[in-house]
């Protein structure tokens, strides 16, 4: 090659990465700046070869950290300024020696959130074409030597799985996308295969007259420099777009090169590399063809080929070289004939459906030489067949966001707030219209911090049908939501709002069409505050008014004494039976109940203050419907708690609450029926299927995060108070939902460490401090779980029967000095379990119950424990290899993981 690029690199204030290159003069010969193709077009932007822009992410590098790779001599910044989610990690030790470039010896690792994006912004129009390159190598960073399996999205759409061969295994995703938004999001999912993780993300612009097709993403799958010599990879500096042509060679061909340089003076919109285009093969028959294909492994998708050709030999003037080139058996090109060191590309103007791609290059009969090939690059279609959230939504829900600051509350608002669906954001559901923009239908910030006014940005989300912004700090006066004519619920109870409530709320409270909770201080007829005016004549009056029905009270007080004397403990129980429940849920008449559970036909269950009766609603809905029993004040208060509890807490494994009955003399509370009943039930039912030891743990977990809602997605916090098998539900798919929540306590502060109260609970699951001490915390539950958590482990109960009645803990710990834990695990599983799960389930039970409450982790912690264990036993399933079987030697020899 005559002359070199030669690179400069500069920092800007954004910390993005930014190419600006400029010509040298070699051999005392000026160098002619290279034009561009379509020059018009570009009048009023950069020039091609200034590449400003360019984003070069080392991710897990600490933030504000900067360096210049020695290889490439690419500078690289932290991914701190992209995403705030994850921990940095550095690859193992052992491994430091095998790594082909400095960005693959740190990562960034997602264990939390299920998804995880980057925010990328392009500094050039939408309608540009970005090269996106993710990089990943395991490196065992985690010491786990299990090779992860997640999903590669962008934005919405599904880009592509990433999977290992081994630790060292370097795999690199790379994709030519067109946005049609301003934000570009880089997402990775948890498929439950292996934690998420990302060593390094970087992003181009290409020249906009370049790989122009149909599709707004094509997925790399071959890029070759063909005929290479010195079989090295070609990228930055030789390529300014940093593409990375692999050396490859085709079968019966012949290399052949050339010392001068391609495209000296002009250059095509590809903007190829000289030191990839000054090498080619030829036929080794100087008669024959060149005849390669490939296989992409996508039968079902579209592909496009480019194909790009150099003349890299002078030919005399009686000299041709004029080939065809045909895929698959149709006509690609005809009559190509490459220029003298000029760049020239053959592309498919139309997609190829199909795998299969079989290339032809033969030259024409009348031509003296025979064809050549210089590099090639095959792309395969990812079609984008998701829309992201209406850009209404999305921009007021993230208005939403930054005012209350909720991103340091709820990691998982990044990346689109609506698609994927099963993604979505916490506390937001969306519409799903099938490939069209899913719109925001219903938000919940329920006990989320708020504070301040009620921001104008909630009555952007047009299509909001629920609006539960309840037990929070806001304050101000209450909008009247006029734009929000779809919202069937709204929640505004447990705030400091003043003034008076809408007309329109009002009356469209009054009419049925919302179902409207709000704090009773509020005024609900004209002004709060009235005129002052007029005042004193009005005080005579008053008073007079106000002796006389003093008067006329007092006998009548005295009358309904007389003829109405009742006990006073039935005159507490009729003022508990008459609490009053604010809520959105449905209110049922006594007759209804009667009607929903057919006359209370069928029971399917009974407590100390209640019977729970199998209820139809009038669409047919299953439910569960608990009738208070008791008239004492106990059975009441333990049914008002429990009421106005379910009212206020809403997550996945909590029992939902669907509606209320509250006459005098009737009280009932229905939630959703859970098919297979209570988990103390299933285990001990000799019936039934018995659990496998990923529904054991995917129970467990259910059950876990349910609690650690209550401890930490509250505020204040809520301590259940009863933790244990029967209150542990389970739906037709095993899914386990938290239940019963009448002994409830909440904290009156969220930075109370304890409070003192009457020791209730279930013994054999009861906190020894808790019954010792009457000091009630938040690990008083944490104990109950762990029992829950054993016996799902031993298939034995809290307390087992026998001479001694022995506790499951004492029981657990002999087997435990020993080592032994096939003694521990239920025998019903027939050792159908990883070996590594088991023990990490088992230490996190055990770690749950010491007597001393502060050695016991806190409910983050089981639920991290737990969600490690559930993945290690959905690695054995998939690879179908019986762990005990592989560990029964090690177990003999002692070898195993250390007893506690």
């Amino acid at each position: 090659m005559d002359g070199k690029w030669r690179c400069h690199w500069a920092w800007s204030f954004t910390l993005w990465c930014v190419l600006v290159y400029t010509i040298s003069e070699f051999s005392g010969k000026s160098v002619v700046l290279a034009t561009e193709k379509n020059s018009m077009h570009h009048k009023q932007e950069r020039k091609l070869h200034d590449v400003s822009g360019s984003i070069c992410i080392d991710c897990g590098i600490p933030e504000k950290a900067t360096y210049t790779d020695e290889k490439t001599q690419i500078p690289y910044t932290s991914d701190a300024l992209f995403i705030d989610t994850g921990t940095s990690k550095n690859i193992s030790l052992k491994l430091t020696s095998e790594i082909p470039q400095r960005i693959f010896t740190t990562v960034r690792s997602f264990p939390e959130e299920k998804r995880n994006c980057y925010k990328l912004q392009h500094p050039e129009r939408r309608d540009t074409i970005y090269l996106i390159r993710a990089s990943f190598m395991y490196g065992n960073y985690d010491d786990l030597n299990k090779l992860p399996l997640f999903d590669l999205y962008v934005g919405v759409n599904f880009w592509d799985t990433v999977m290992f061969d081994n630790a060292t295994h370097v795999v690199i995703k790379e994709i030519l996308h067109v946005p049609s938004l301003d934000d570009i999001y880089i997402c990775l999912l948890n498929t439950d295969k292996g934690t998420p993780f990302i060593s390094a993300l970087e992003m181009r612009h290409l020249d906009h007259d370049s790989y122009r097709t149909n599709s707004a993403l094509l997925s790399l799958y071959r890029r070759f420099d063909i005929g290479s010599i010195t079989n090295e990879i070609v990228r930055f500096e030789e390529d300014a777009y940093d593409r990375i042509w692999y050396p490859y060679n085709l079968p019966d061909s012949t290399p052949i090169s050339t010392s001068n340089t391609i495209d000296s003076v002009d250059h095509t919109a590809y903007h190829l590399p000289p030191e990839a285009m000054k090498t080619a093969v030829r036929p080794t028959n100087e008669n024959g063809s060149l005849e390669f294909e490939f296989d992409t492994e996508h039968p079902t998708s579209d592909s496009y080929v480019y194909l790009h050709f150099a003349e890299i030999e002078k030919l005399k003037e009686n000299e041709s070289r004029v080939f065809d080139i045909t895929l698959n058996g149709k006509i690609l090109s005809e009559s190509v004939t490459p220029k003298y060191l000029q760049s020239t590309t053959i592309e498919s103007a139309q997609a190829i459906r199909g795998s299969k791609l079989k290339f032809s290059i033969h030259k024409k009969p009348s031509s003296t030489h025979p064809p050549i090939l210089n590099a090639m690059e095959i792309y395969v279609v990812k079609e984008f067949l998701h829309s992201p959230t209406d850009q209404e939504d999305v921009k007021a829900i993230t208005d939403i966001k930054s005012y209350y600051k909720l991103l340091s509350l709820d990691k998982s608002w990044r990346g689109d707030p609506c698609a994927p669906l099963k993604y979505s954001w916490n506390g937001i559901k969306c519409s799903n219209n099938g490939y069209k923009s899913p719109t925001i239908t219903a938000l919940n910030l329920a006990s989320s911090g708020l504070d301040g006014p009620i921001s104008g940005s909630f009555s952007q989300l047009k299509f909001l049908e629920f609006l539960d912004l309840s037990n929070n700090s806001l304050t101000g006066p209450l909008p009247d939501f006029s734009e929000l004519q779809y919202l069937k619920t709204l929640n505004l109870s447990g705030n400091r709002l003043s003034g008076e409530i809408p007309p329109l709320l009002l009356k469209r409270s009054k009419n049925g069409s919302l179902m409207l909770s709000v704090d009773p201080d509020l005024c609900r007829k004209g002004p709060c505050e009235k005129a002052k005016k007029n005042i004193v004549p009005l005080v005579a009056g008053i008073l007079s008014a106000l002796l006389f029905f003093i008067v006329l009270g007092c006998v009548l007080i005295i009358i309904w004494r007389r003829y109405n004397r009742k006990p006073a403990s039935k005159q507490g129980v009729r003022s508990n039976e008459e609490f009053v429940l604010k809520t959105n849920n449905k209110q049922f008449s006594y007759s209804e109940i009667r009607t929903i559970t057919n006359n209370f036909e069928k029971t399917i269950g009974k407590g100390g203050y209640g019977i729970v009766y199998l209820g139809y609603l009038k669409d047919g809905t299953q439910a569960a419907v608990k009738m208070l029993l008791s008239k004492s004040p106990e059975g009441s208060q333990q049914f008002q708690t429990e009421a106005q509890l379910l009212i206020r807490v809403h997550h996945k494994n909590l029992a939902s609450f669907l509606g209320y009955c509250n006459e005098v003399g009737h009280t009932a509370i229905i939630y959703e029926y859970m098919t297979n009943g209570n988990l103390e039930d299933y285990l001990s039912d000799a019936k039934r299927e018995p659990l496998s030891w990923r529904q054991r743990i995917q129970i467990a977990l259910d059950a876990a995060q349910g609690i650690e809602y209550l401890h930490h997605g509250c505020k204040p916090p809520i301590v259940h108070r009863d933790i244990k098998t029967a209150n542990i539900l389970l739906n037709e798919k095993l899914q386990a939902k938290v239940a019963d929540f009448g002994f409830s306590k909440l904290f009156s502060a969220e930075n109370e460490s304890h409070v003192s109260t009457i020791v209730i609970g279930t013994v054999g699951y009861l906190d020894p401090e808790y019954y010792i001490s009457s000091r009630l915390t938040e690990k008083s539950d944490v104990y109950s779980f762990g029992i829950v958590l054993l016996e799902l482990i031993t298939g034995q109960p809290a307390i087992i029967k026998g001479h001694n009645n022995t506790h499951i803990v004492q029981w657990v710990n002999q087997f435990l000095e020993r080592g032994d834990i096939l003694q521990i695990v239920d025998p019903k599983m027939q050792g159908d379990f990883d070996f590594g799960s088991m023990w990490k389930a088992l230490e996190a039970a055990v770690a749950c119950v010491p007597s001393i409450s502060i050695q016991r982790p806190s409910m983050n912690h089981i639920v991290g424990e737990l969600k490690e264990s559930l993945k290690m036993e959905a690695t054995r399933e998939k690879e179908g290899i019986n762990s005990i079987e592989m560990n029964v030697v090690d177990l003999e020899a002692g070898c195993g993981p250390d007893a506690r």
